[in-house]
């Protein structure tokens, strides 16, 4: 371990930060609004933008305040860490940390802490179980780091913060480049409103189906078998495929009827529900679970199909048939009825060539937000100077 620079000092997690653990049975009663599960913090993204309503009901009863740090201590490997900006209702597999002292530890700089390399590395190493691991408080609170003086602390916080907003920034426009592509859609369906028939999907599909839903993970395999997708890989027009699961030779064959084929959409329903991709040659003959299978017929182009459904217009229809308060859901039965904008296949292409144009400007500022994003990890890295030890 290197030498301590002058004025820091080596502590343990637990001797400047503890587990608040607060208690609200009654949130609807005491004007709390908010609900949070795991499926609402965005890997490494501190900010909070999505949650259910207290008024929908919940189990949960874990409470959380404005400068809390919260830490998702399921599957660790996610990097779930968030910065509380309001108060709300939260999932047990959430841990809701704050400073003991702010003369000693800043609440500001503690959620950087928690998302540095070194304290991910601790949490996974003290996780237990296979298919859903998890670590505790009582390990993550002996996990050793390098404690900056207070000064230096608030120097770092300026740093991270000003990084952490800019990285937001190019977020921002992202999700406004989305708006864009909505009005563009909606522009041109006014253009071809001649030719547009607003159809049920199960009259413009072969088959509708879901994937593997009763006790998927009983068919889980470590090695070998064959992949299978879920929500989590799911993106609206790509995959995440860094975690996928596999199932047995079993599980795929009795399985058969939600084996993917190229050119089949698939759709999430929980947590983020609507969000859609196109199976491709890589991903044909992986199973999928707990997702949506739509299979286009010959008159629906599979990337136009996807296009539409992460459409802003395909979910304003597709929030009537979402239900849920720990994880939003989409039902199948709704998604049969969503209304597909038909028009000729020429027709199809166009509007596929027009987003096109938005998404390579979309995809411009994805680039220059993952080097935001870079920048800001080198910066975290650099300045939490932090230290694991078992």
């Amino acid at each position: 371990m290197s030498a301590l620079k002058p004025g820091w000092k080596m502590v343990k997690f637990g001797e400047v930060v503890k587990h608040a653990n607060l208690v609200e049975r009654e949130p609807e009663a005491n004007s709390i609004e908010r609900i949070v599960g795991l499926e609402h913090i965005d890997p490494e993204n501190l900010h909070i933008r999505r949650w259910n309503s207290v008024a929908d009901g919940t189990s949960f009863s874990r409470k959380f305040v404005p400068g809390q740090t919260l830490f998702g201590k399921r599957r660790a490997y996610q990097r779930k860490v968030a910065y509380a900006e309001f108060e709300g209702i939260c999932s047990g597999d959430i841990l809701t940390f704050e400073t003991k002292d702010r003369k000693a530890l800043l609440p500001e700089l503690l959620p950087f802490i928690c998302q540095s390399d070194a304290f991910f590395d601790h949490a996974l190493g003290t996780s237990a179980g296979s298919l859903s691991p998890r670590t505790s408080w009582k390990a993550l609170k002996d996990f050793e780091f390098q404690l900056p003086p207070i000064d230096e602390q608030k120097r770092i916080v300026e740093i991270l913060w000003a990084a952490d907003e800019t990285t937001e920034c190019y977020a921002d426009s992202a999700l406004r480049i989305v708006d864009i592509a909505d009005a563009a859609l909606s522009k041109f369906f006014e253009k071809h409103k001649e030719v547009l028939s607003w159809t049920p999907a199960i009259d413009v599909c072969e088959k509708i189906s879901v994937g593997i839903v009763i006790k998927p993970a009983s068919y889980y395999v470590d090695k070998g078998g064959h992949a299978a997708l879920r929500s989590l890989n799911v993106m609206p027009g790509r995959f995440v495929l860094d975690e996928l699961v596999y199932i047995s030779e079993e599980g795929q064959k009795k399985n058969k009827k939600s084996i993917l084929q190229e050119g089949d959409v698939v759709v999430v329903r929980t947590g983020r529900p609507g969000d859609a991709c196109v199976i491709g040659t890589e991903q044909a003959g992986f199973n999928a679970i707990d997702l949506i299978i739509a299979r286009p017929s010959k008159g629906l182009l599979p990337e136009y199909l996807s296009s539409f459904v992460n459409s802003g217009l395909a979910k304003q229809q597709m929030r009537k048939g979402i239900a849920g308060t720990a994880q939003t859901h989409f039902n199948i039965g709704e998604f049969k009825k969503l209304l597909i904008p038909m028009m000729p296949l020429e027709d199809q292409q166009e509007a596929l060539s027009l987003l096109e144009q938005v998404r390579a400007k979309q995809a411009a500022l994805t680039d220059h937000l993952a080097t935001a994003v870079k920048v800001r990890k080198a910066l975290l890295n650099k300045f939490t100077t932090v230290a694991a030890h078992v």
